[in-house]
């Protein structure tokens, strides 16, 4: 029911209403409203009910096991939130003067030395607010790299068919034709396909390691020198760096440039549009075309002097990127977080989120499920095919997803990557007790019983929630989601 629907004429949320009428003198009349807002009309009880009740319909990494592929559900600790809304944070202005700013300065500038610390690179700019415009920044800087060069021939961005869909979206945007190259059976890259492809044309290569196949590329030094006597560069995208956290480190492996999403691995909440926050690191030769500001630190007599570094002292950056440095509360999230764990915390992310994921798969594997690599350790996330059930049965990927809603599962990934058919892209995460794993575990075995006893139940799903089956494509193009009374 729309709150609109239990409101009654006159009724109101009193207690919410000031007592003492604002002036707003400076408010021109012609800005002034003249009439009502139509509000419902209902009191604060009503009010907290409704959207209390409304959220409870959502699945979330609060309520319910998320074990979304490709996208690291994981839980979020309060204690960071805590500490990032101190009000000394909340109540910073963004403008105030470096000498007022100084903890603050200090959080953003160790969070920087972090990041460099965890990905092997030379330098890190926050600034990006978002996974994708971390990419646009990353793939902007080997562009400016080419340019500054004179080297202006280079107009093609390699990118192997299992890449995340940003990467030749982000590739395009920033001016590069795309050139995509297999990757072979067991997930690996086809590296003589790559030679094939590599020439003077390339600017670079875009992957992520570990890939949306849920394998460690073994082969990414020989890449990284195919690419590199090229004359191009390497992006990586750090979607799954939560599998190598503390382990392996992207500028070890030759990468040039790479973006980290603080809403996946350092813990903050995500999905459902943000908010997020996509630093860049870059190695050396990139060093000069780091968006900006980035946080500096000068000496002020023996103590520490944290200071903005804009584009005076990077004359040669691709420029800012928003309105002043970036998220500012995800990126305290993720600098208490890293505080939190630690150097062999960050360890035990990727070992406990790589052992839940082979745990799982090993289970999953042993009740008859195919996966899709199955000579291959996984990562943090694993895939299984569903070919056999969607020929045998008539129960597609999209079947089980739905149903695991009944069953009070948010669902998997599905049907990415797109070259492994009737896929589910499985990723428990290392905050997943064996307990909620083994329950998964029992659904998914659950439901292929009863896709081979009556398979229309699957199909049929979800039973128990507010929207059952929607036309996918219909609910995207005729997008409804404001009401007026």
């Amino acid at each position: 029911m729309l709150i609109f629907e239990r409101g009654v004429k006159g009724r109101t949320a009193t207690a919410q209403a000031p007592l003492v009428k604002a002036e707003a003198t400076d408010i021109p009349d012609s800005l002034m409203r003249k009439n009502k807002a139509a509000l419902p009309e209902v009191s604060e009880l009503q009010v907290v009910r409704h959207y209390t009740n409304l959220s409870r319909k959502n699945f979330s990494i609060d309520t319910q096991f998320y074990p979304l592929g490709s996208c690291t559900m994981k839980y979020n600790p309060r204690g960071a939130h805590r500490v990032a809304s101190l009000p000394g944070f909340l109540n910073r202005h963004p403008l105030a003067p470096e000498s007022y700013s100084q903890g603050y300065l200090a959080s953003v500038y160790e969070l920087q030395e972090i990041l460099k610390e965890v990905t092997g690179m030379a330098g890190v700019s926050l600034s990006p607010m978002a996974g994708a415009q971390g990419e646009f920044a990353g793939v902007a800087m080997i562009r400016a790299y080419h340019e500054k060069r004179g080297d202006h021939e280079r107009s093609e961005i390699i990118v192997p068919i299992a890449a995340h869909g940003t990467n030749p979206a982000t590739a395009v945007m920033c001016g590069y034709k795309v050139k995509e190259i297999p990757v072979l059976n067991d997930g690996d890259v086809d590296v003589e396909a790559l030679k094939e492809a590599v020439g003077p044309q390339t600017a670079g290569i875009m992957m992520t390691n570990p890939s949306t196949c849920g394998v460690f590329e073994r082969q990414i030094e020989v890449i990284a020198k195919v690419v590199h006597d090229a004359g191009g560069l390497l992006y990586y995208d750090g979607a799954n760096l939560n599998a190598i956290l503390g382990k392996v480190r992207p500028g070890d492996m030759g990468f040039d440039v790479l973006h980290m999403n603080l809403h996946k691995t350092f813990a903050t909440p995500h999905g459902g549009g943000g908010p997020g926050s996509g630093p860049v690191a870059v190695g050396e030769r990139l060093l000069p075309y780091l968006p900006t500001p980035i946080a500096g630190i000068e000496d002020a007599g023996g103590e520490p002097d944290y200071c903005w570094l804009g584009e005076e002292a990077l004359p040669d950056s691709i420029g800012r990127l928003s309105a002043f440095m970036g998220n500012a509360g995800i990126i305290l999230r993720a600098y208490i977080y890293a505080l939190f764990v630690g150097r062999d915390g960050m360890q035990r992310v990727s070992e406990f989120s790589t052992l839940n994921a082979n745990y799982m798969a090993k289970k999953l594997a042993d009740a008859g499920f195919d996966l899709a690599y199955k000579d291959r350790r996984a990562t943090h996330e694993f895939i299984i095919t569903l070919s056999k059930q969607a020929k045998e049965l008539g129960v597609t990927a999209m079947d089980f997803a739905k149903r695991l809603l009944d069953y009070g599962y948010h669902a998997p990934t599905t049907y990415f990557p797109l070259l492994v058919p009737e896929c589910l892209l499985i990723e428990p995460t290392e905050t997943e007790s064996i307990d909620e794993m083994d329950g998964f575990v029992d659904a998914m075995i659950q439901i292929l019983k009863e896709a081979e006893s009556s398979a229309d139940l699957v199909k049929g799903a979800p039973y128990t929630q507010p929207v059952k089956r929607l036309d996918d494509v219909k609910a995207a193009r005729e997008l409804d989601v404001s009401y007026k009374p």
